[in-house]
């Protein structure tokens, strides 16, 4: 697919392939706009699929007040998922309190065939289940239950907490049912359904009573009963009897539950006129006692699952540990709490049946985890130890019965390290990261990964681990689409040139940024060549002498031949008419025959080389402006500007720029391989852009 992206940040237009299925190497200087590209083709989707303004923020700065230019990408409609490896993933996903990977246990273990296990399990299980999800009653009995329990508060040695909504509801008796003497008259506003708003309306009046011997409502005598009306508040509050209510309407929703001594014992306790006594209290605790023991049995079979019975060998006599014996539950002894205790256990004795089926199948997923956690341990932990990293990964199963990915130093064997972002390097936490991802992104399968920059920073040997680790083994990158942003040359080198047997094909080019547009040239496994083949193929097709002599000069210092051919080479470049012959810092003319030697030596690459011809082009400033604003390649333009400022010592040049002249933008000798710079500019159109301006000054 063509990515077409207009007017982002500092890209006008480009169009970028990323083919379908396979690695894509973008391999381009920064500066170029490559995490602009990542950012772009990212808001795009966003803007597409959720209707945000993701790409109104990669407005050039140059377009911040022209409404007719705005960020545009097209070209992507194929892609739905994107997954991008970046700082943003770091800090979300990886290195949490509990686990090196959020979610280790869903990525690393859980799989097709897992789920499918997992399903057939869920099957034999459902019976029991199935009572909970279809019997509303029981959901509304067990919540029922909780909020009973809960009416208790925190644990106390008395039983009950003071702060409690059972303690403030009743500790004083129930003045709803017994009211006390004097205010009979508000009986049918103390025992209403709502009977606390109507005794906050009362407290709220009660303010206005004074101000007059009239009711602040109806404006009446009201003289000879405002210590009627005041004793309201005495003893009534809103709060309170809020509280009470609701444990009232718990009782009597449960009451059918309780056997018939527990209800008549339940209902003296909430009809009590002086509150409870501690012998009630003991009472109530102790029909709590069971209330929660039945509650905690329904909880665990609602949510039982392959969890449940990791033991295979156990698995008839886990059973038999979540059925329920009635006789332990004498205030729950009523004809409903034994009909539906009968039905589950009916359940249970039907599953136990089939526990030579569940057991079969509880054995397989077992072995089929321990299968995944060693192999996903064996390729971490390789890689791990390929890298030079002193540490391992575990896959350590919870108290909930998953595993979680647990980093261990191999100087502390089965002791896990907690405190994993502040124990690692920046450079062993991004290698850890990345791998963490691979295995994130291959689970998620996403339409499109993105991989902006991340092992340029790493040395050779982490690098190639990294490299084999994401695109070689078993489970990695390899049939996935995949863009690598990079402005590291090494891994095309090992991808598509020294390793091409070991990888996928990636399709790799190289991106160059002119004046904000965006150029992609493809580079051929052919175009992968040593620093000797790409100076001894320029010094042959190069029309001009002038940049024939800077390869070859550059061909002498890599072979270190430097003999009397460099020395007049040197002379040339550095516009002297009479060659110098330097050694050991201490120079002198250079003689005839060395003269000669050193020619020869040159002809045998640049037969047209004639020393005095070279002295005339060199000094000509105009023709080598001529030259230079003819030439359309950035690395030779770049030789030709060092060649016309060499006797110019008052050049005015910037240091940064001096800098990428001298050392920066050379072929760099230290690159075995590279690529051919008269093809590709690898050199900023930004150093250039300066280069221009003093030349034409």
């Amino acid at each position: 697919m063509d990515i077409i992206i207009e007017n982002c940040n500092n890209i006008d237009n480009g169009t970028v392939e990323i083919s379908e299925g396979v690695l894509n190497i973008k391999y381009a200087i920064n500066g170029t706009g490559k995490t602009t590209l990542s950012r772009a083709i990212c808001a795009s989707l966003n803007d597409r699929l959720h209707g945000t303004s993701d790409l109104a923020t990669l407005t050039p700065f140059k377009a911040i007040n022209d409404e007719s230019i705005t960020p545009s990408v097209s070209g992507d409609e194929a892609i739905s998922s994107i997954k991008v490896f970046d700082e943003e993933y770091i800090n979300e996903f990886v290195f949490q309190p509990d686990e090196l990977l959020k979610g280790s246990f869903d990525i690393l273990i859980r799989d097709e065939n897992y789920d499918a296990v997992m399903a057939e399990i869920e099957v034999l299980v459902s019976e029991i289940k199935l009572h909970f999800t279809q019997d509303k009653e029981i959901e509304a009995l067990i919540n029922d239950f909780t909020e009973l329990s809960d009416s208790f508060g925190k644990p106390t040695k008395a039983g009950i907490h003071a702060a409690s909504p059972l303690a403030k509801g009743l500790k004083d008796g129930n003045k709803v049912a017994n009211i006390p003497e004097g205010l009979e008259v508000y009986k049918d506003y103390i025992q209403a359904d709502d009977n606390f708003k109507w005794i906050k309306w009362q407290l709220d009046g009660k303010q206005f009573i004074d101000r007059s011997d009239n009711c602040p409502y109806c404006v009446h005598d009201v003289v000879d009963v405002k210590d009627t009306i005041k004793k309201v508040s005495e003893v009534y509050n809103s709060k309170i009897i809020q509280n009470l209510n609701k444990i009232i309407a718990v009782f009597l929703r449960l009451d059918k539950y309780f056997s018939d001594e527990t209800k008549a014992n339940i209902s003296k306790f909430i009809d009590n006129v002086d509150g409870y006594t501690e012998e009630q209290i003991d009472y109530l605790n102790e029909i709590k006692g069971q209330v929660d023991r039945l509650n905690g049995k329904f909880h665990k079979l609602r949510n039982v699952d392959f969890f449940s019975f990791k033991d295979v060998e156990k698995v008839i006599d886990e059973l038999k540990v979540y059925k329920i014996d009635p006789d332990y539950y004498a205030h729950l002894q009523s004809a409903e709490t034994l009909a539906k205790v009968e039905k589950v256990n009916a359940s249970i004795d039907e599953l136990i049946v089939k526990a030579g089926l569940l057991q079969g199948k509880i054995n397989i997923q077992n072995k089929h985890i321990e299968k995944l956690v060693e192999e996903n341990k064996q390729t971490i932990n390789s890689f791990l130890k390929n890298a030079g990293y002193k540490y391992n990964v575990d896959l350590i199963e919870d108290k909930n019965g998953k595993h979680r990915l647990k980093l261990i130093h191999t100087d502390l064997t089965n002791s896990e390290i907690s405190e994993v972002r502040t124990t690692l390097s920046y450079g062993e936490r991004n290698a850890f990261a990345l791998v963490l991802f691979m295995f994130d992104a291959v689970k998620n399968s996403p339409d499109l990964i993105i991989l902006d920059d991340p092992i340029s920073s790493f040395d050779k040997n982490k690098k190639y681990a990294i490299v084999e680790m994401l695109f070689r083994k078993g489970k990695s990158f390899s049939g996935k689409t995949v863009l690598l942003l990079t402005h590291d040359f090494e891994p095309i080198v090992d991808m598509l040139y020294h390793h091409s047997d070991r990888f996928d094909k990636p399709f790799t080019s190289f991106i160059e940024n002119n004046n904000s547009q965006l150029i992609e040239t493809i580079i051929e496994k052919c175009e992968i060549q040593t620093f000797v083949e790409i100076n001894t193929q320029n010094i042959q097709e190069s029309e001009s002498v002038l940049t024939k002599l800077v390869y070859l000069r550059r061909l002498y210092e890599i072979t270190n031949s430097k003999g009397m051919g460099y020395q007049l080479i040197s002379n040339a470049l550095h516009k002297r008419p009479i060659p110098l012959f330097f050694e050991f810092e201490v120079s002198r003319e250079m003689t005839a025959d060395e003269i000669v030697e050193g020619s020869t030596e040159i002809k045998n690459d640049i037969p047209e080389f004639d020393y005095g011809v070279i002295i005339t082009l060199i000094t000509d400033d105009d023709g080598l402006k001529t030259l230079y604003n003819n030439c359309d390649n950035n690395y030779e333009k770049l030789h030709l500007y060092r060649i016309f400022y060499a006797d110019k010592q008052d050049a005015i040049q910037t240091n940064v720029i001096q800098k990428f002249i001298n050392q920066a933008f050379h072929i760099e000798n230290d690159y075995i391989y590279q690529l051919n710079p008269t093809k590709f500019q690898t050199v900023p159109q930004y150093v250039i852009e300066e280069c221009d301006r003093f030349i034409n000054a």
